[in-house]
């Protein structure tokens, strides 16, 4: 059975997690649990290493924990879903991934679009990288998954749809077919969003040539920090964890 209980704090332990004994906190957790929430001698927490392995633990004396419950709990979404999100601005992105992640999104693919409005690269593109990874790891912790979305390098979105792929592929349109029009796939699912503007007609070309098909999410125009979050939502109300 799960033991995990929302009303206990969780922390990222990228970490061989014993099936008992003590375990000494990593400084990014140790700080959050004993600076920020000031947590004590005695309190419980859970921890989780991001490949599927979390532990109930008791604080002994901080930073160290002592393990009392181990298990590889598995809260992933059934479905195997990579959400390729076209560059927005640093608020907007921040959202998508934190909401890709409770909606369980396995992978996070940023690609650049002829139509951003924001662009990055070199050192800029990789620190905006480990950023969305850390808010990836919180929204982990708040939501109970145990395996943390993988967060891709940022490439551009002509180079991304040339790498050959397999399972479903998708890109949002408001000329597309709606989702019940799709057979439930077996295997992985790739849904491509484009930025404020949408693509542009090369663009969606390009995707249709690289075998993406075009869905419609309905009538009315979404924003694009919106559309890719309600994809995953309705994903998995007709074919997953909502169904």
């Amino acid at each position: 059975m799960p033991f995990l209980a929302m009303a206990i704090p969780r922390f990222h332990c990228p970490l061989e997690i014993p099936a008992s004994g003590s375990i000494c906190l990593p400084d990014a957790a140790a700080h959050h649990a004993f600076r920020v929430l000031r947590m004590a001698k005695g309190e419980e927490l859970a921890i989780f290493d991001g490949k599927g392995i979390e532990a109930k633990c008791r604080i002994i004396d901080a930073p160290f924990v002592e393990i009392l419950e181990k298990a590889a709990v598995d809260r992933e979404s059934v479905l195997d879903v990579t959400l390729v999100q076209a560059l927005v601005s640093t608020e907007k992105m921040d959202w998508v991934v934190q909401k890709a992640v409770e909606l369980g999104a396995k992978s996070i693919q940023v690609v650049e679009t002829e139509r951003c409005t924001v662009r990055l690269s070199g050192d800029r593109a990789r620190k905006r990288e480990e950023h969305w990874r850390m808010v990836a790891i919180s929204a982990c912790e708040q939501c109970g998954r145990n395996v943390v979305p993988e967060i891709l390098p940022i490439v551009p979105v002509k180079a991304w749809l040339s790498m050959p792929r397999g399972g479903k592929k998708l890109f949002l349109s408001p000329q597309g077919k709606p989702l019940r029009e799709f057979f439930r796939p077996e295997g992985e699912i790739h849904i491509l969003v484009g930025p404020e503007g949408g693509l542009t007609l090369e663009e969606e070309e390009h995707a249709a040539n690289s075998g993406f098909k075009a869905l419609s999410l309905g009538p009315r125009i979404l924003r694009t920090e919106t559309a890719g979050l309600a994809a995953l939502a309705a994903l998995s109300a007709l074919w997953g964890d909502f169904s």
